[in-house]
């Protein structure tokens, strides 16, 4: 069954728009679609964004058989499916079942976890455990199937990349313990190291207590260092068992599990009121150990790993230009992780590492092949930072094809020669086009801005009447330049010159 709704809520960068939580979470999964000007969109829960060969030749059948072939990457390592059709349903789920995607029919919206990619393999440590322990935890806990699809867990490596993204729930290695973080304060609390995942789990569940109006001593109940698991932590049924269960398709294909708790009002932790919020760090503190100042890292730009091999070809990292894999590319990367380490991670900066190991000749001529098939290779990239939404005609909010337009500027098209004559500045605009600017940029078709990245970057929204171009710093935004749809030259030129800043 499909659910008309919008596949995320309006920006926090959005000028006006209704409060987010106004509609209800309307986060699609893979049993909960979405519906789209060219079909039906899945979203498939990859935590961590690691996969095997196995279950990624799984995910380019699902693309074939259901949708339109192709495999978007989102902004938190997960793949969307796009052009599905409206009776797709119990098929996708079981063909997703089998090949173990889709563990707990209850938290298969639940289950967002990101890691740093490049955990193990550039001197930091593994992540591999915590990240297996905790989808176990959140699928074996009938409370967390509450959680929204926005809510977000972080595990940080001590590198900061994606302690910077401002998760609900980090977790950030440090030493032989952990460093735990609620929301994006820059207070953290020191756990032991093999008690961290249980920690997370306990401080997601501590804020479903907080968003449901339980009050302080709700929260409390919930803290991380209260012990075991009680009534919250015990699966209450198969479907909600650990990552190892399976569900029959047919329980998927419904969409709805009938014991799934209530949604949670407040999707995610900045969504509760400043004393709520407060309240609860200050009861997981309570019990988790005295408080470390620890500011949440804050990069000008974001920490995606830099295209080419990595860590003395321990492994080899590739961007996907706007996030959008054929299927020629995804069988490529599939068979290059088969043949190296048998694994893929996919990024949270819409790219992909395949950890290896590579002796040093083989890695050169993997990247070469991943080069010729489109893939971003090296930093010098034209497609480097670039982004986009789904855009017209994809989507019906969308104005603009918003991705044609990037690529154009991408490839230099739209006479950029045009707009540099116009001056000094306008000359050395023109002539950045088609080179990798020093800020990311996203296109959007619409003031939702879906998928936009964090920290600094050009904002460029389409408009009834243009495209206006923004330079936003977290929460800030500098003010806008408008560009008019007549005149794409100077739009060309006047994203070069943002991103030049």
């Amino acid at each position: 069954m499909l659910a008309a709704m919008p596949d995320s809520a309006p920006s926090p960068v959005s000028a006006g728009g209704a409060s987010p939580r106004a509609g209800g979470d309307a986060c699609p999964g893979t049993l909960r679609l979405h519906r789209a000007d060219d079909g039906a969109l899945a979203r498939v829960r990859i935590p961590g964004g690691v996969l095997d060969p196995g279950r990624a030749d799984a995910l380019l059948v699902a693309a074939e058989r259901f949708g339109d072939g192709e495999l978007h990457l989102t902004s938190r390592g997960n793949v969307q499916l796009r052009g599905l059709g409206t009776e797709c349903g119990g098929g996708l789920a079981g063909l997703l079942t089998d090949a173990g995607l889709l563990p707990s029919a209850a938290h298969e919206r639940a289950r967002n976890i990101v890691a740093s990619p490049l955990a193990g393999l550039d001197g930091s440590p593994s992540l591999a455990g915590w990240l297996a322990e905790l989808d176990r935890l959140v699928c074996g806990s009938p409370a967390a199937a509450a959680l929204s699809g926005r809510f977000l867990f972080a595990l940080d490596a001590g590198g900061g990349d994606v302690d910077a993204l401002g998760a609900d729930v980090t977790l950030i290695a440090r030493g032989p313990d952990a460093l735990l973080r609620i929301g994006a304060g820059d207070e953290v609390f020191r756990v032991p190291a093999d008690a961290a995942p249980r920690a997370a789990l306990r401080a997601a569940e501590a804020f479903l207590r907080a968003a449901h109006g339980g009050g302080a001593a709700h929260v409390a109940a919930a803290a991380p260092g209260s012990g075991a698991l009680q009534d919250s932590g015990s699966p209450a049924s198969a479907a909600s068992q650990d990552s190892g269960s399976s569900v029959p398709a047919a329980s998927q294909a419904s969409g709805s599990p009938a014991s799934a708790p209530q949604v949670s009002a407040a999707w995610r932790v900045r969504d509760l009121p400043d004393d709520v919020r407060t309240e609860l760090v200050r009861s997981i503190g309570a019990t988790a150990g005295p408080a470390v100042h620890h500011p949440r890292p804050r990069p000008r730009k974001a920490a995606a790993p830099a295209p080419g091999p990595v860590g003395a070809t321990a492994a080899v990292s590739v961007g996907v230009p706007l996030g959008r894999l054929t299927p020629a590319q995804w069988r490529l990367l599939t068979e290059t992780a088969r043949r190296y380490g048998g694994e893929l991670r996919l990024t949270p900066w819409r790219g992909i590492v395949v950890p290896g190991p590579f002796p040093r000749q083989e890695a050169a001529e993997a990247l070469r092949a991943l080069a010729g098939a489109g893939l971003i290779t090296t930093a010098d990239s034209p497609w480097t930072g670039v982004g986009a939404c789904i855009g017209h005609p994809g989507c019906a909010k969308s104005l603009a094809d918003v991705r044609a337009e990037a690529g154009a500027v991408v490839s230099g098209e739209g006479s950029a020669a045009t707009a540099a004559g116009r001056s000094a500045a306008g000359a050395e605009a023109g002539a950045a086009v088609g080179r990798p600017g020093r800020l990311p940029v996203y296109w959007s078709g619409c003031e939702r801005r879906c998928g936009h990245p964090h920290g600094e970057w050009i904002d460029v929204v389409a408009t009834p009447d243009g495209h206006r171009i923004s330079h936003v710093r977290g929460e800030r935004r500098e003010p806008a330049t408008t560009v008019r749809n007549d005149d794409p030259a100077r739009l060309a030129a006047a994203v070069a010159e943002a991103r030049a800043l």
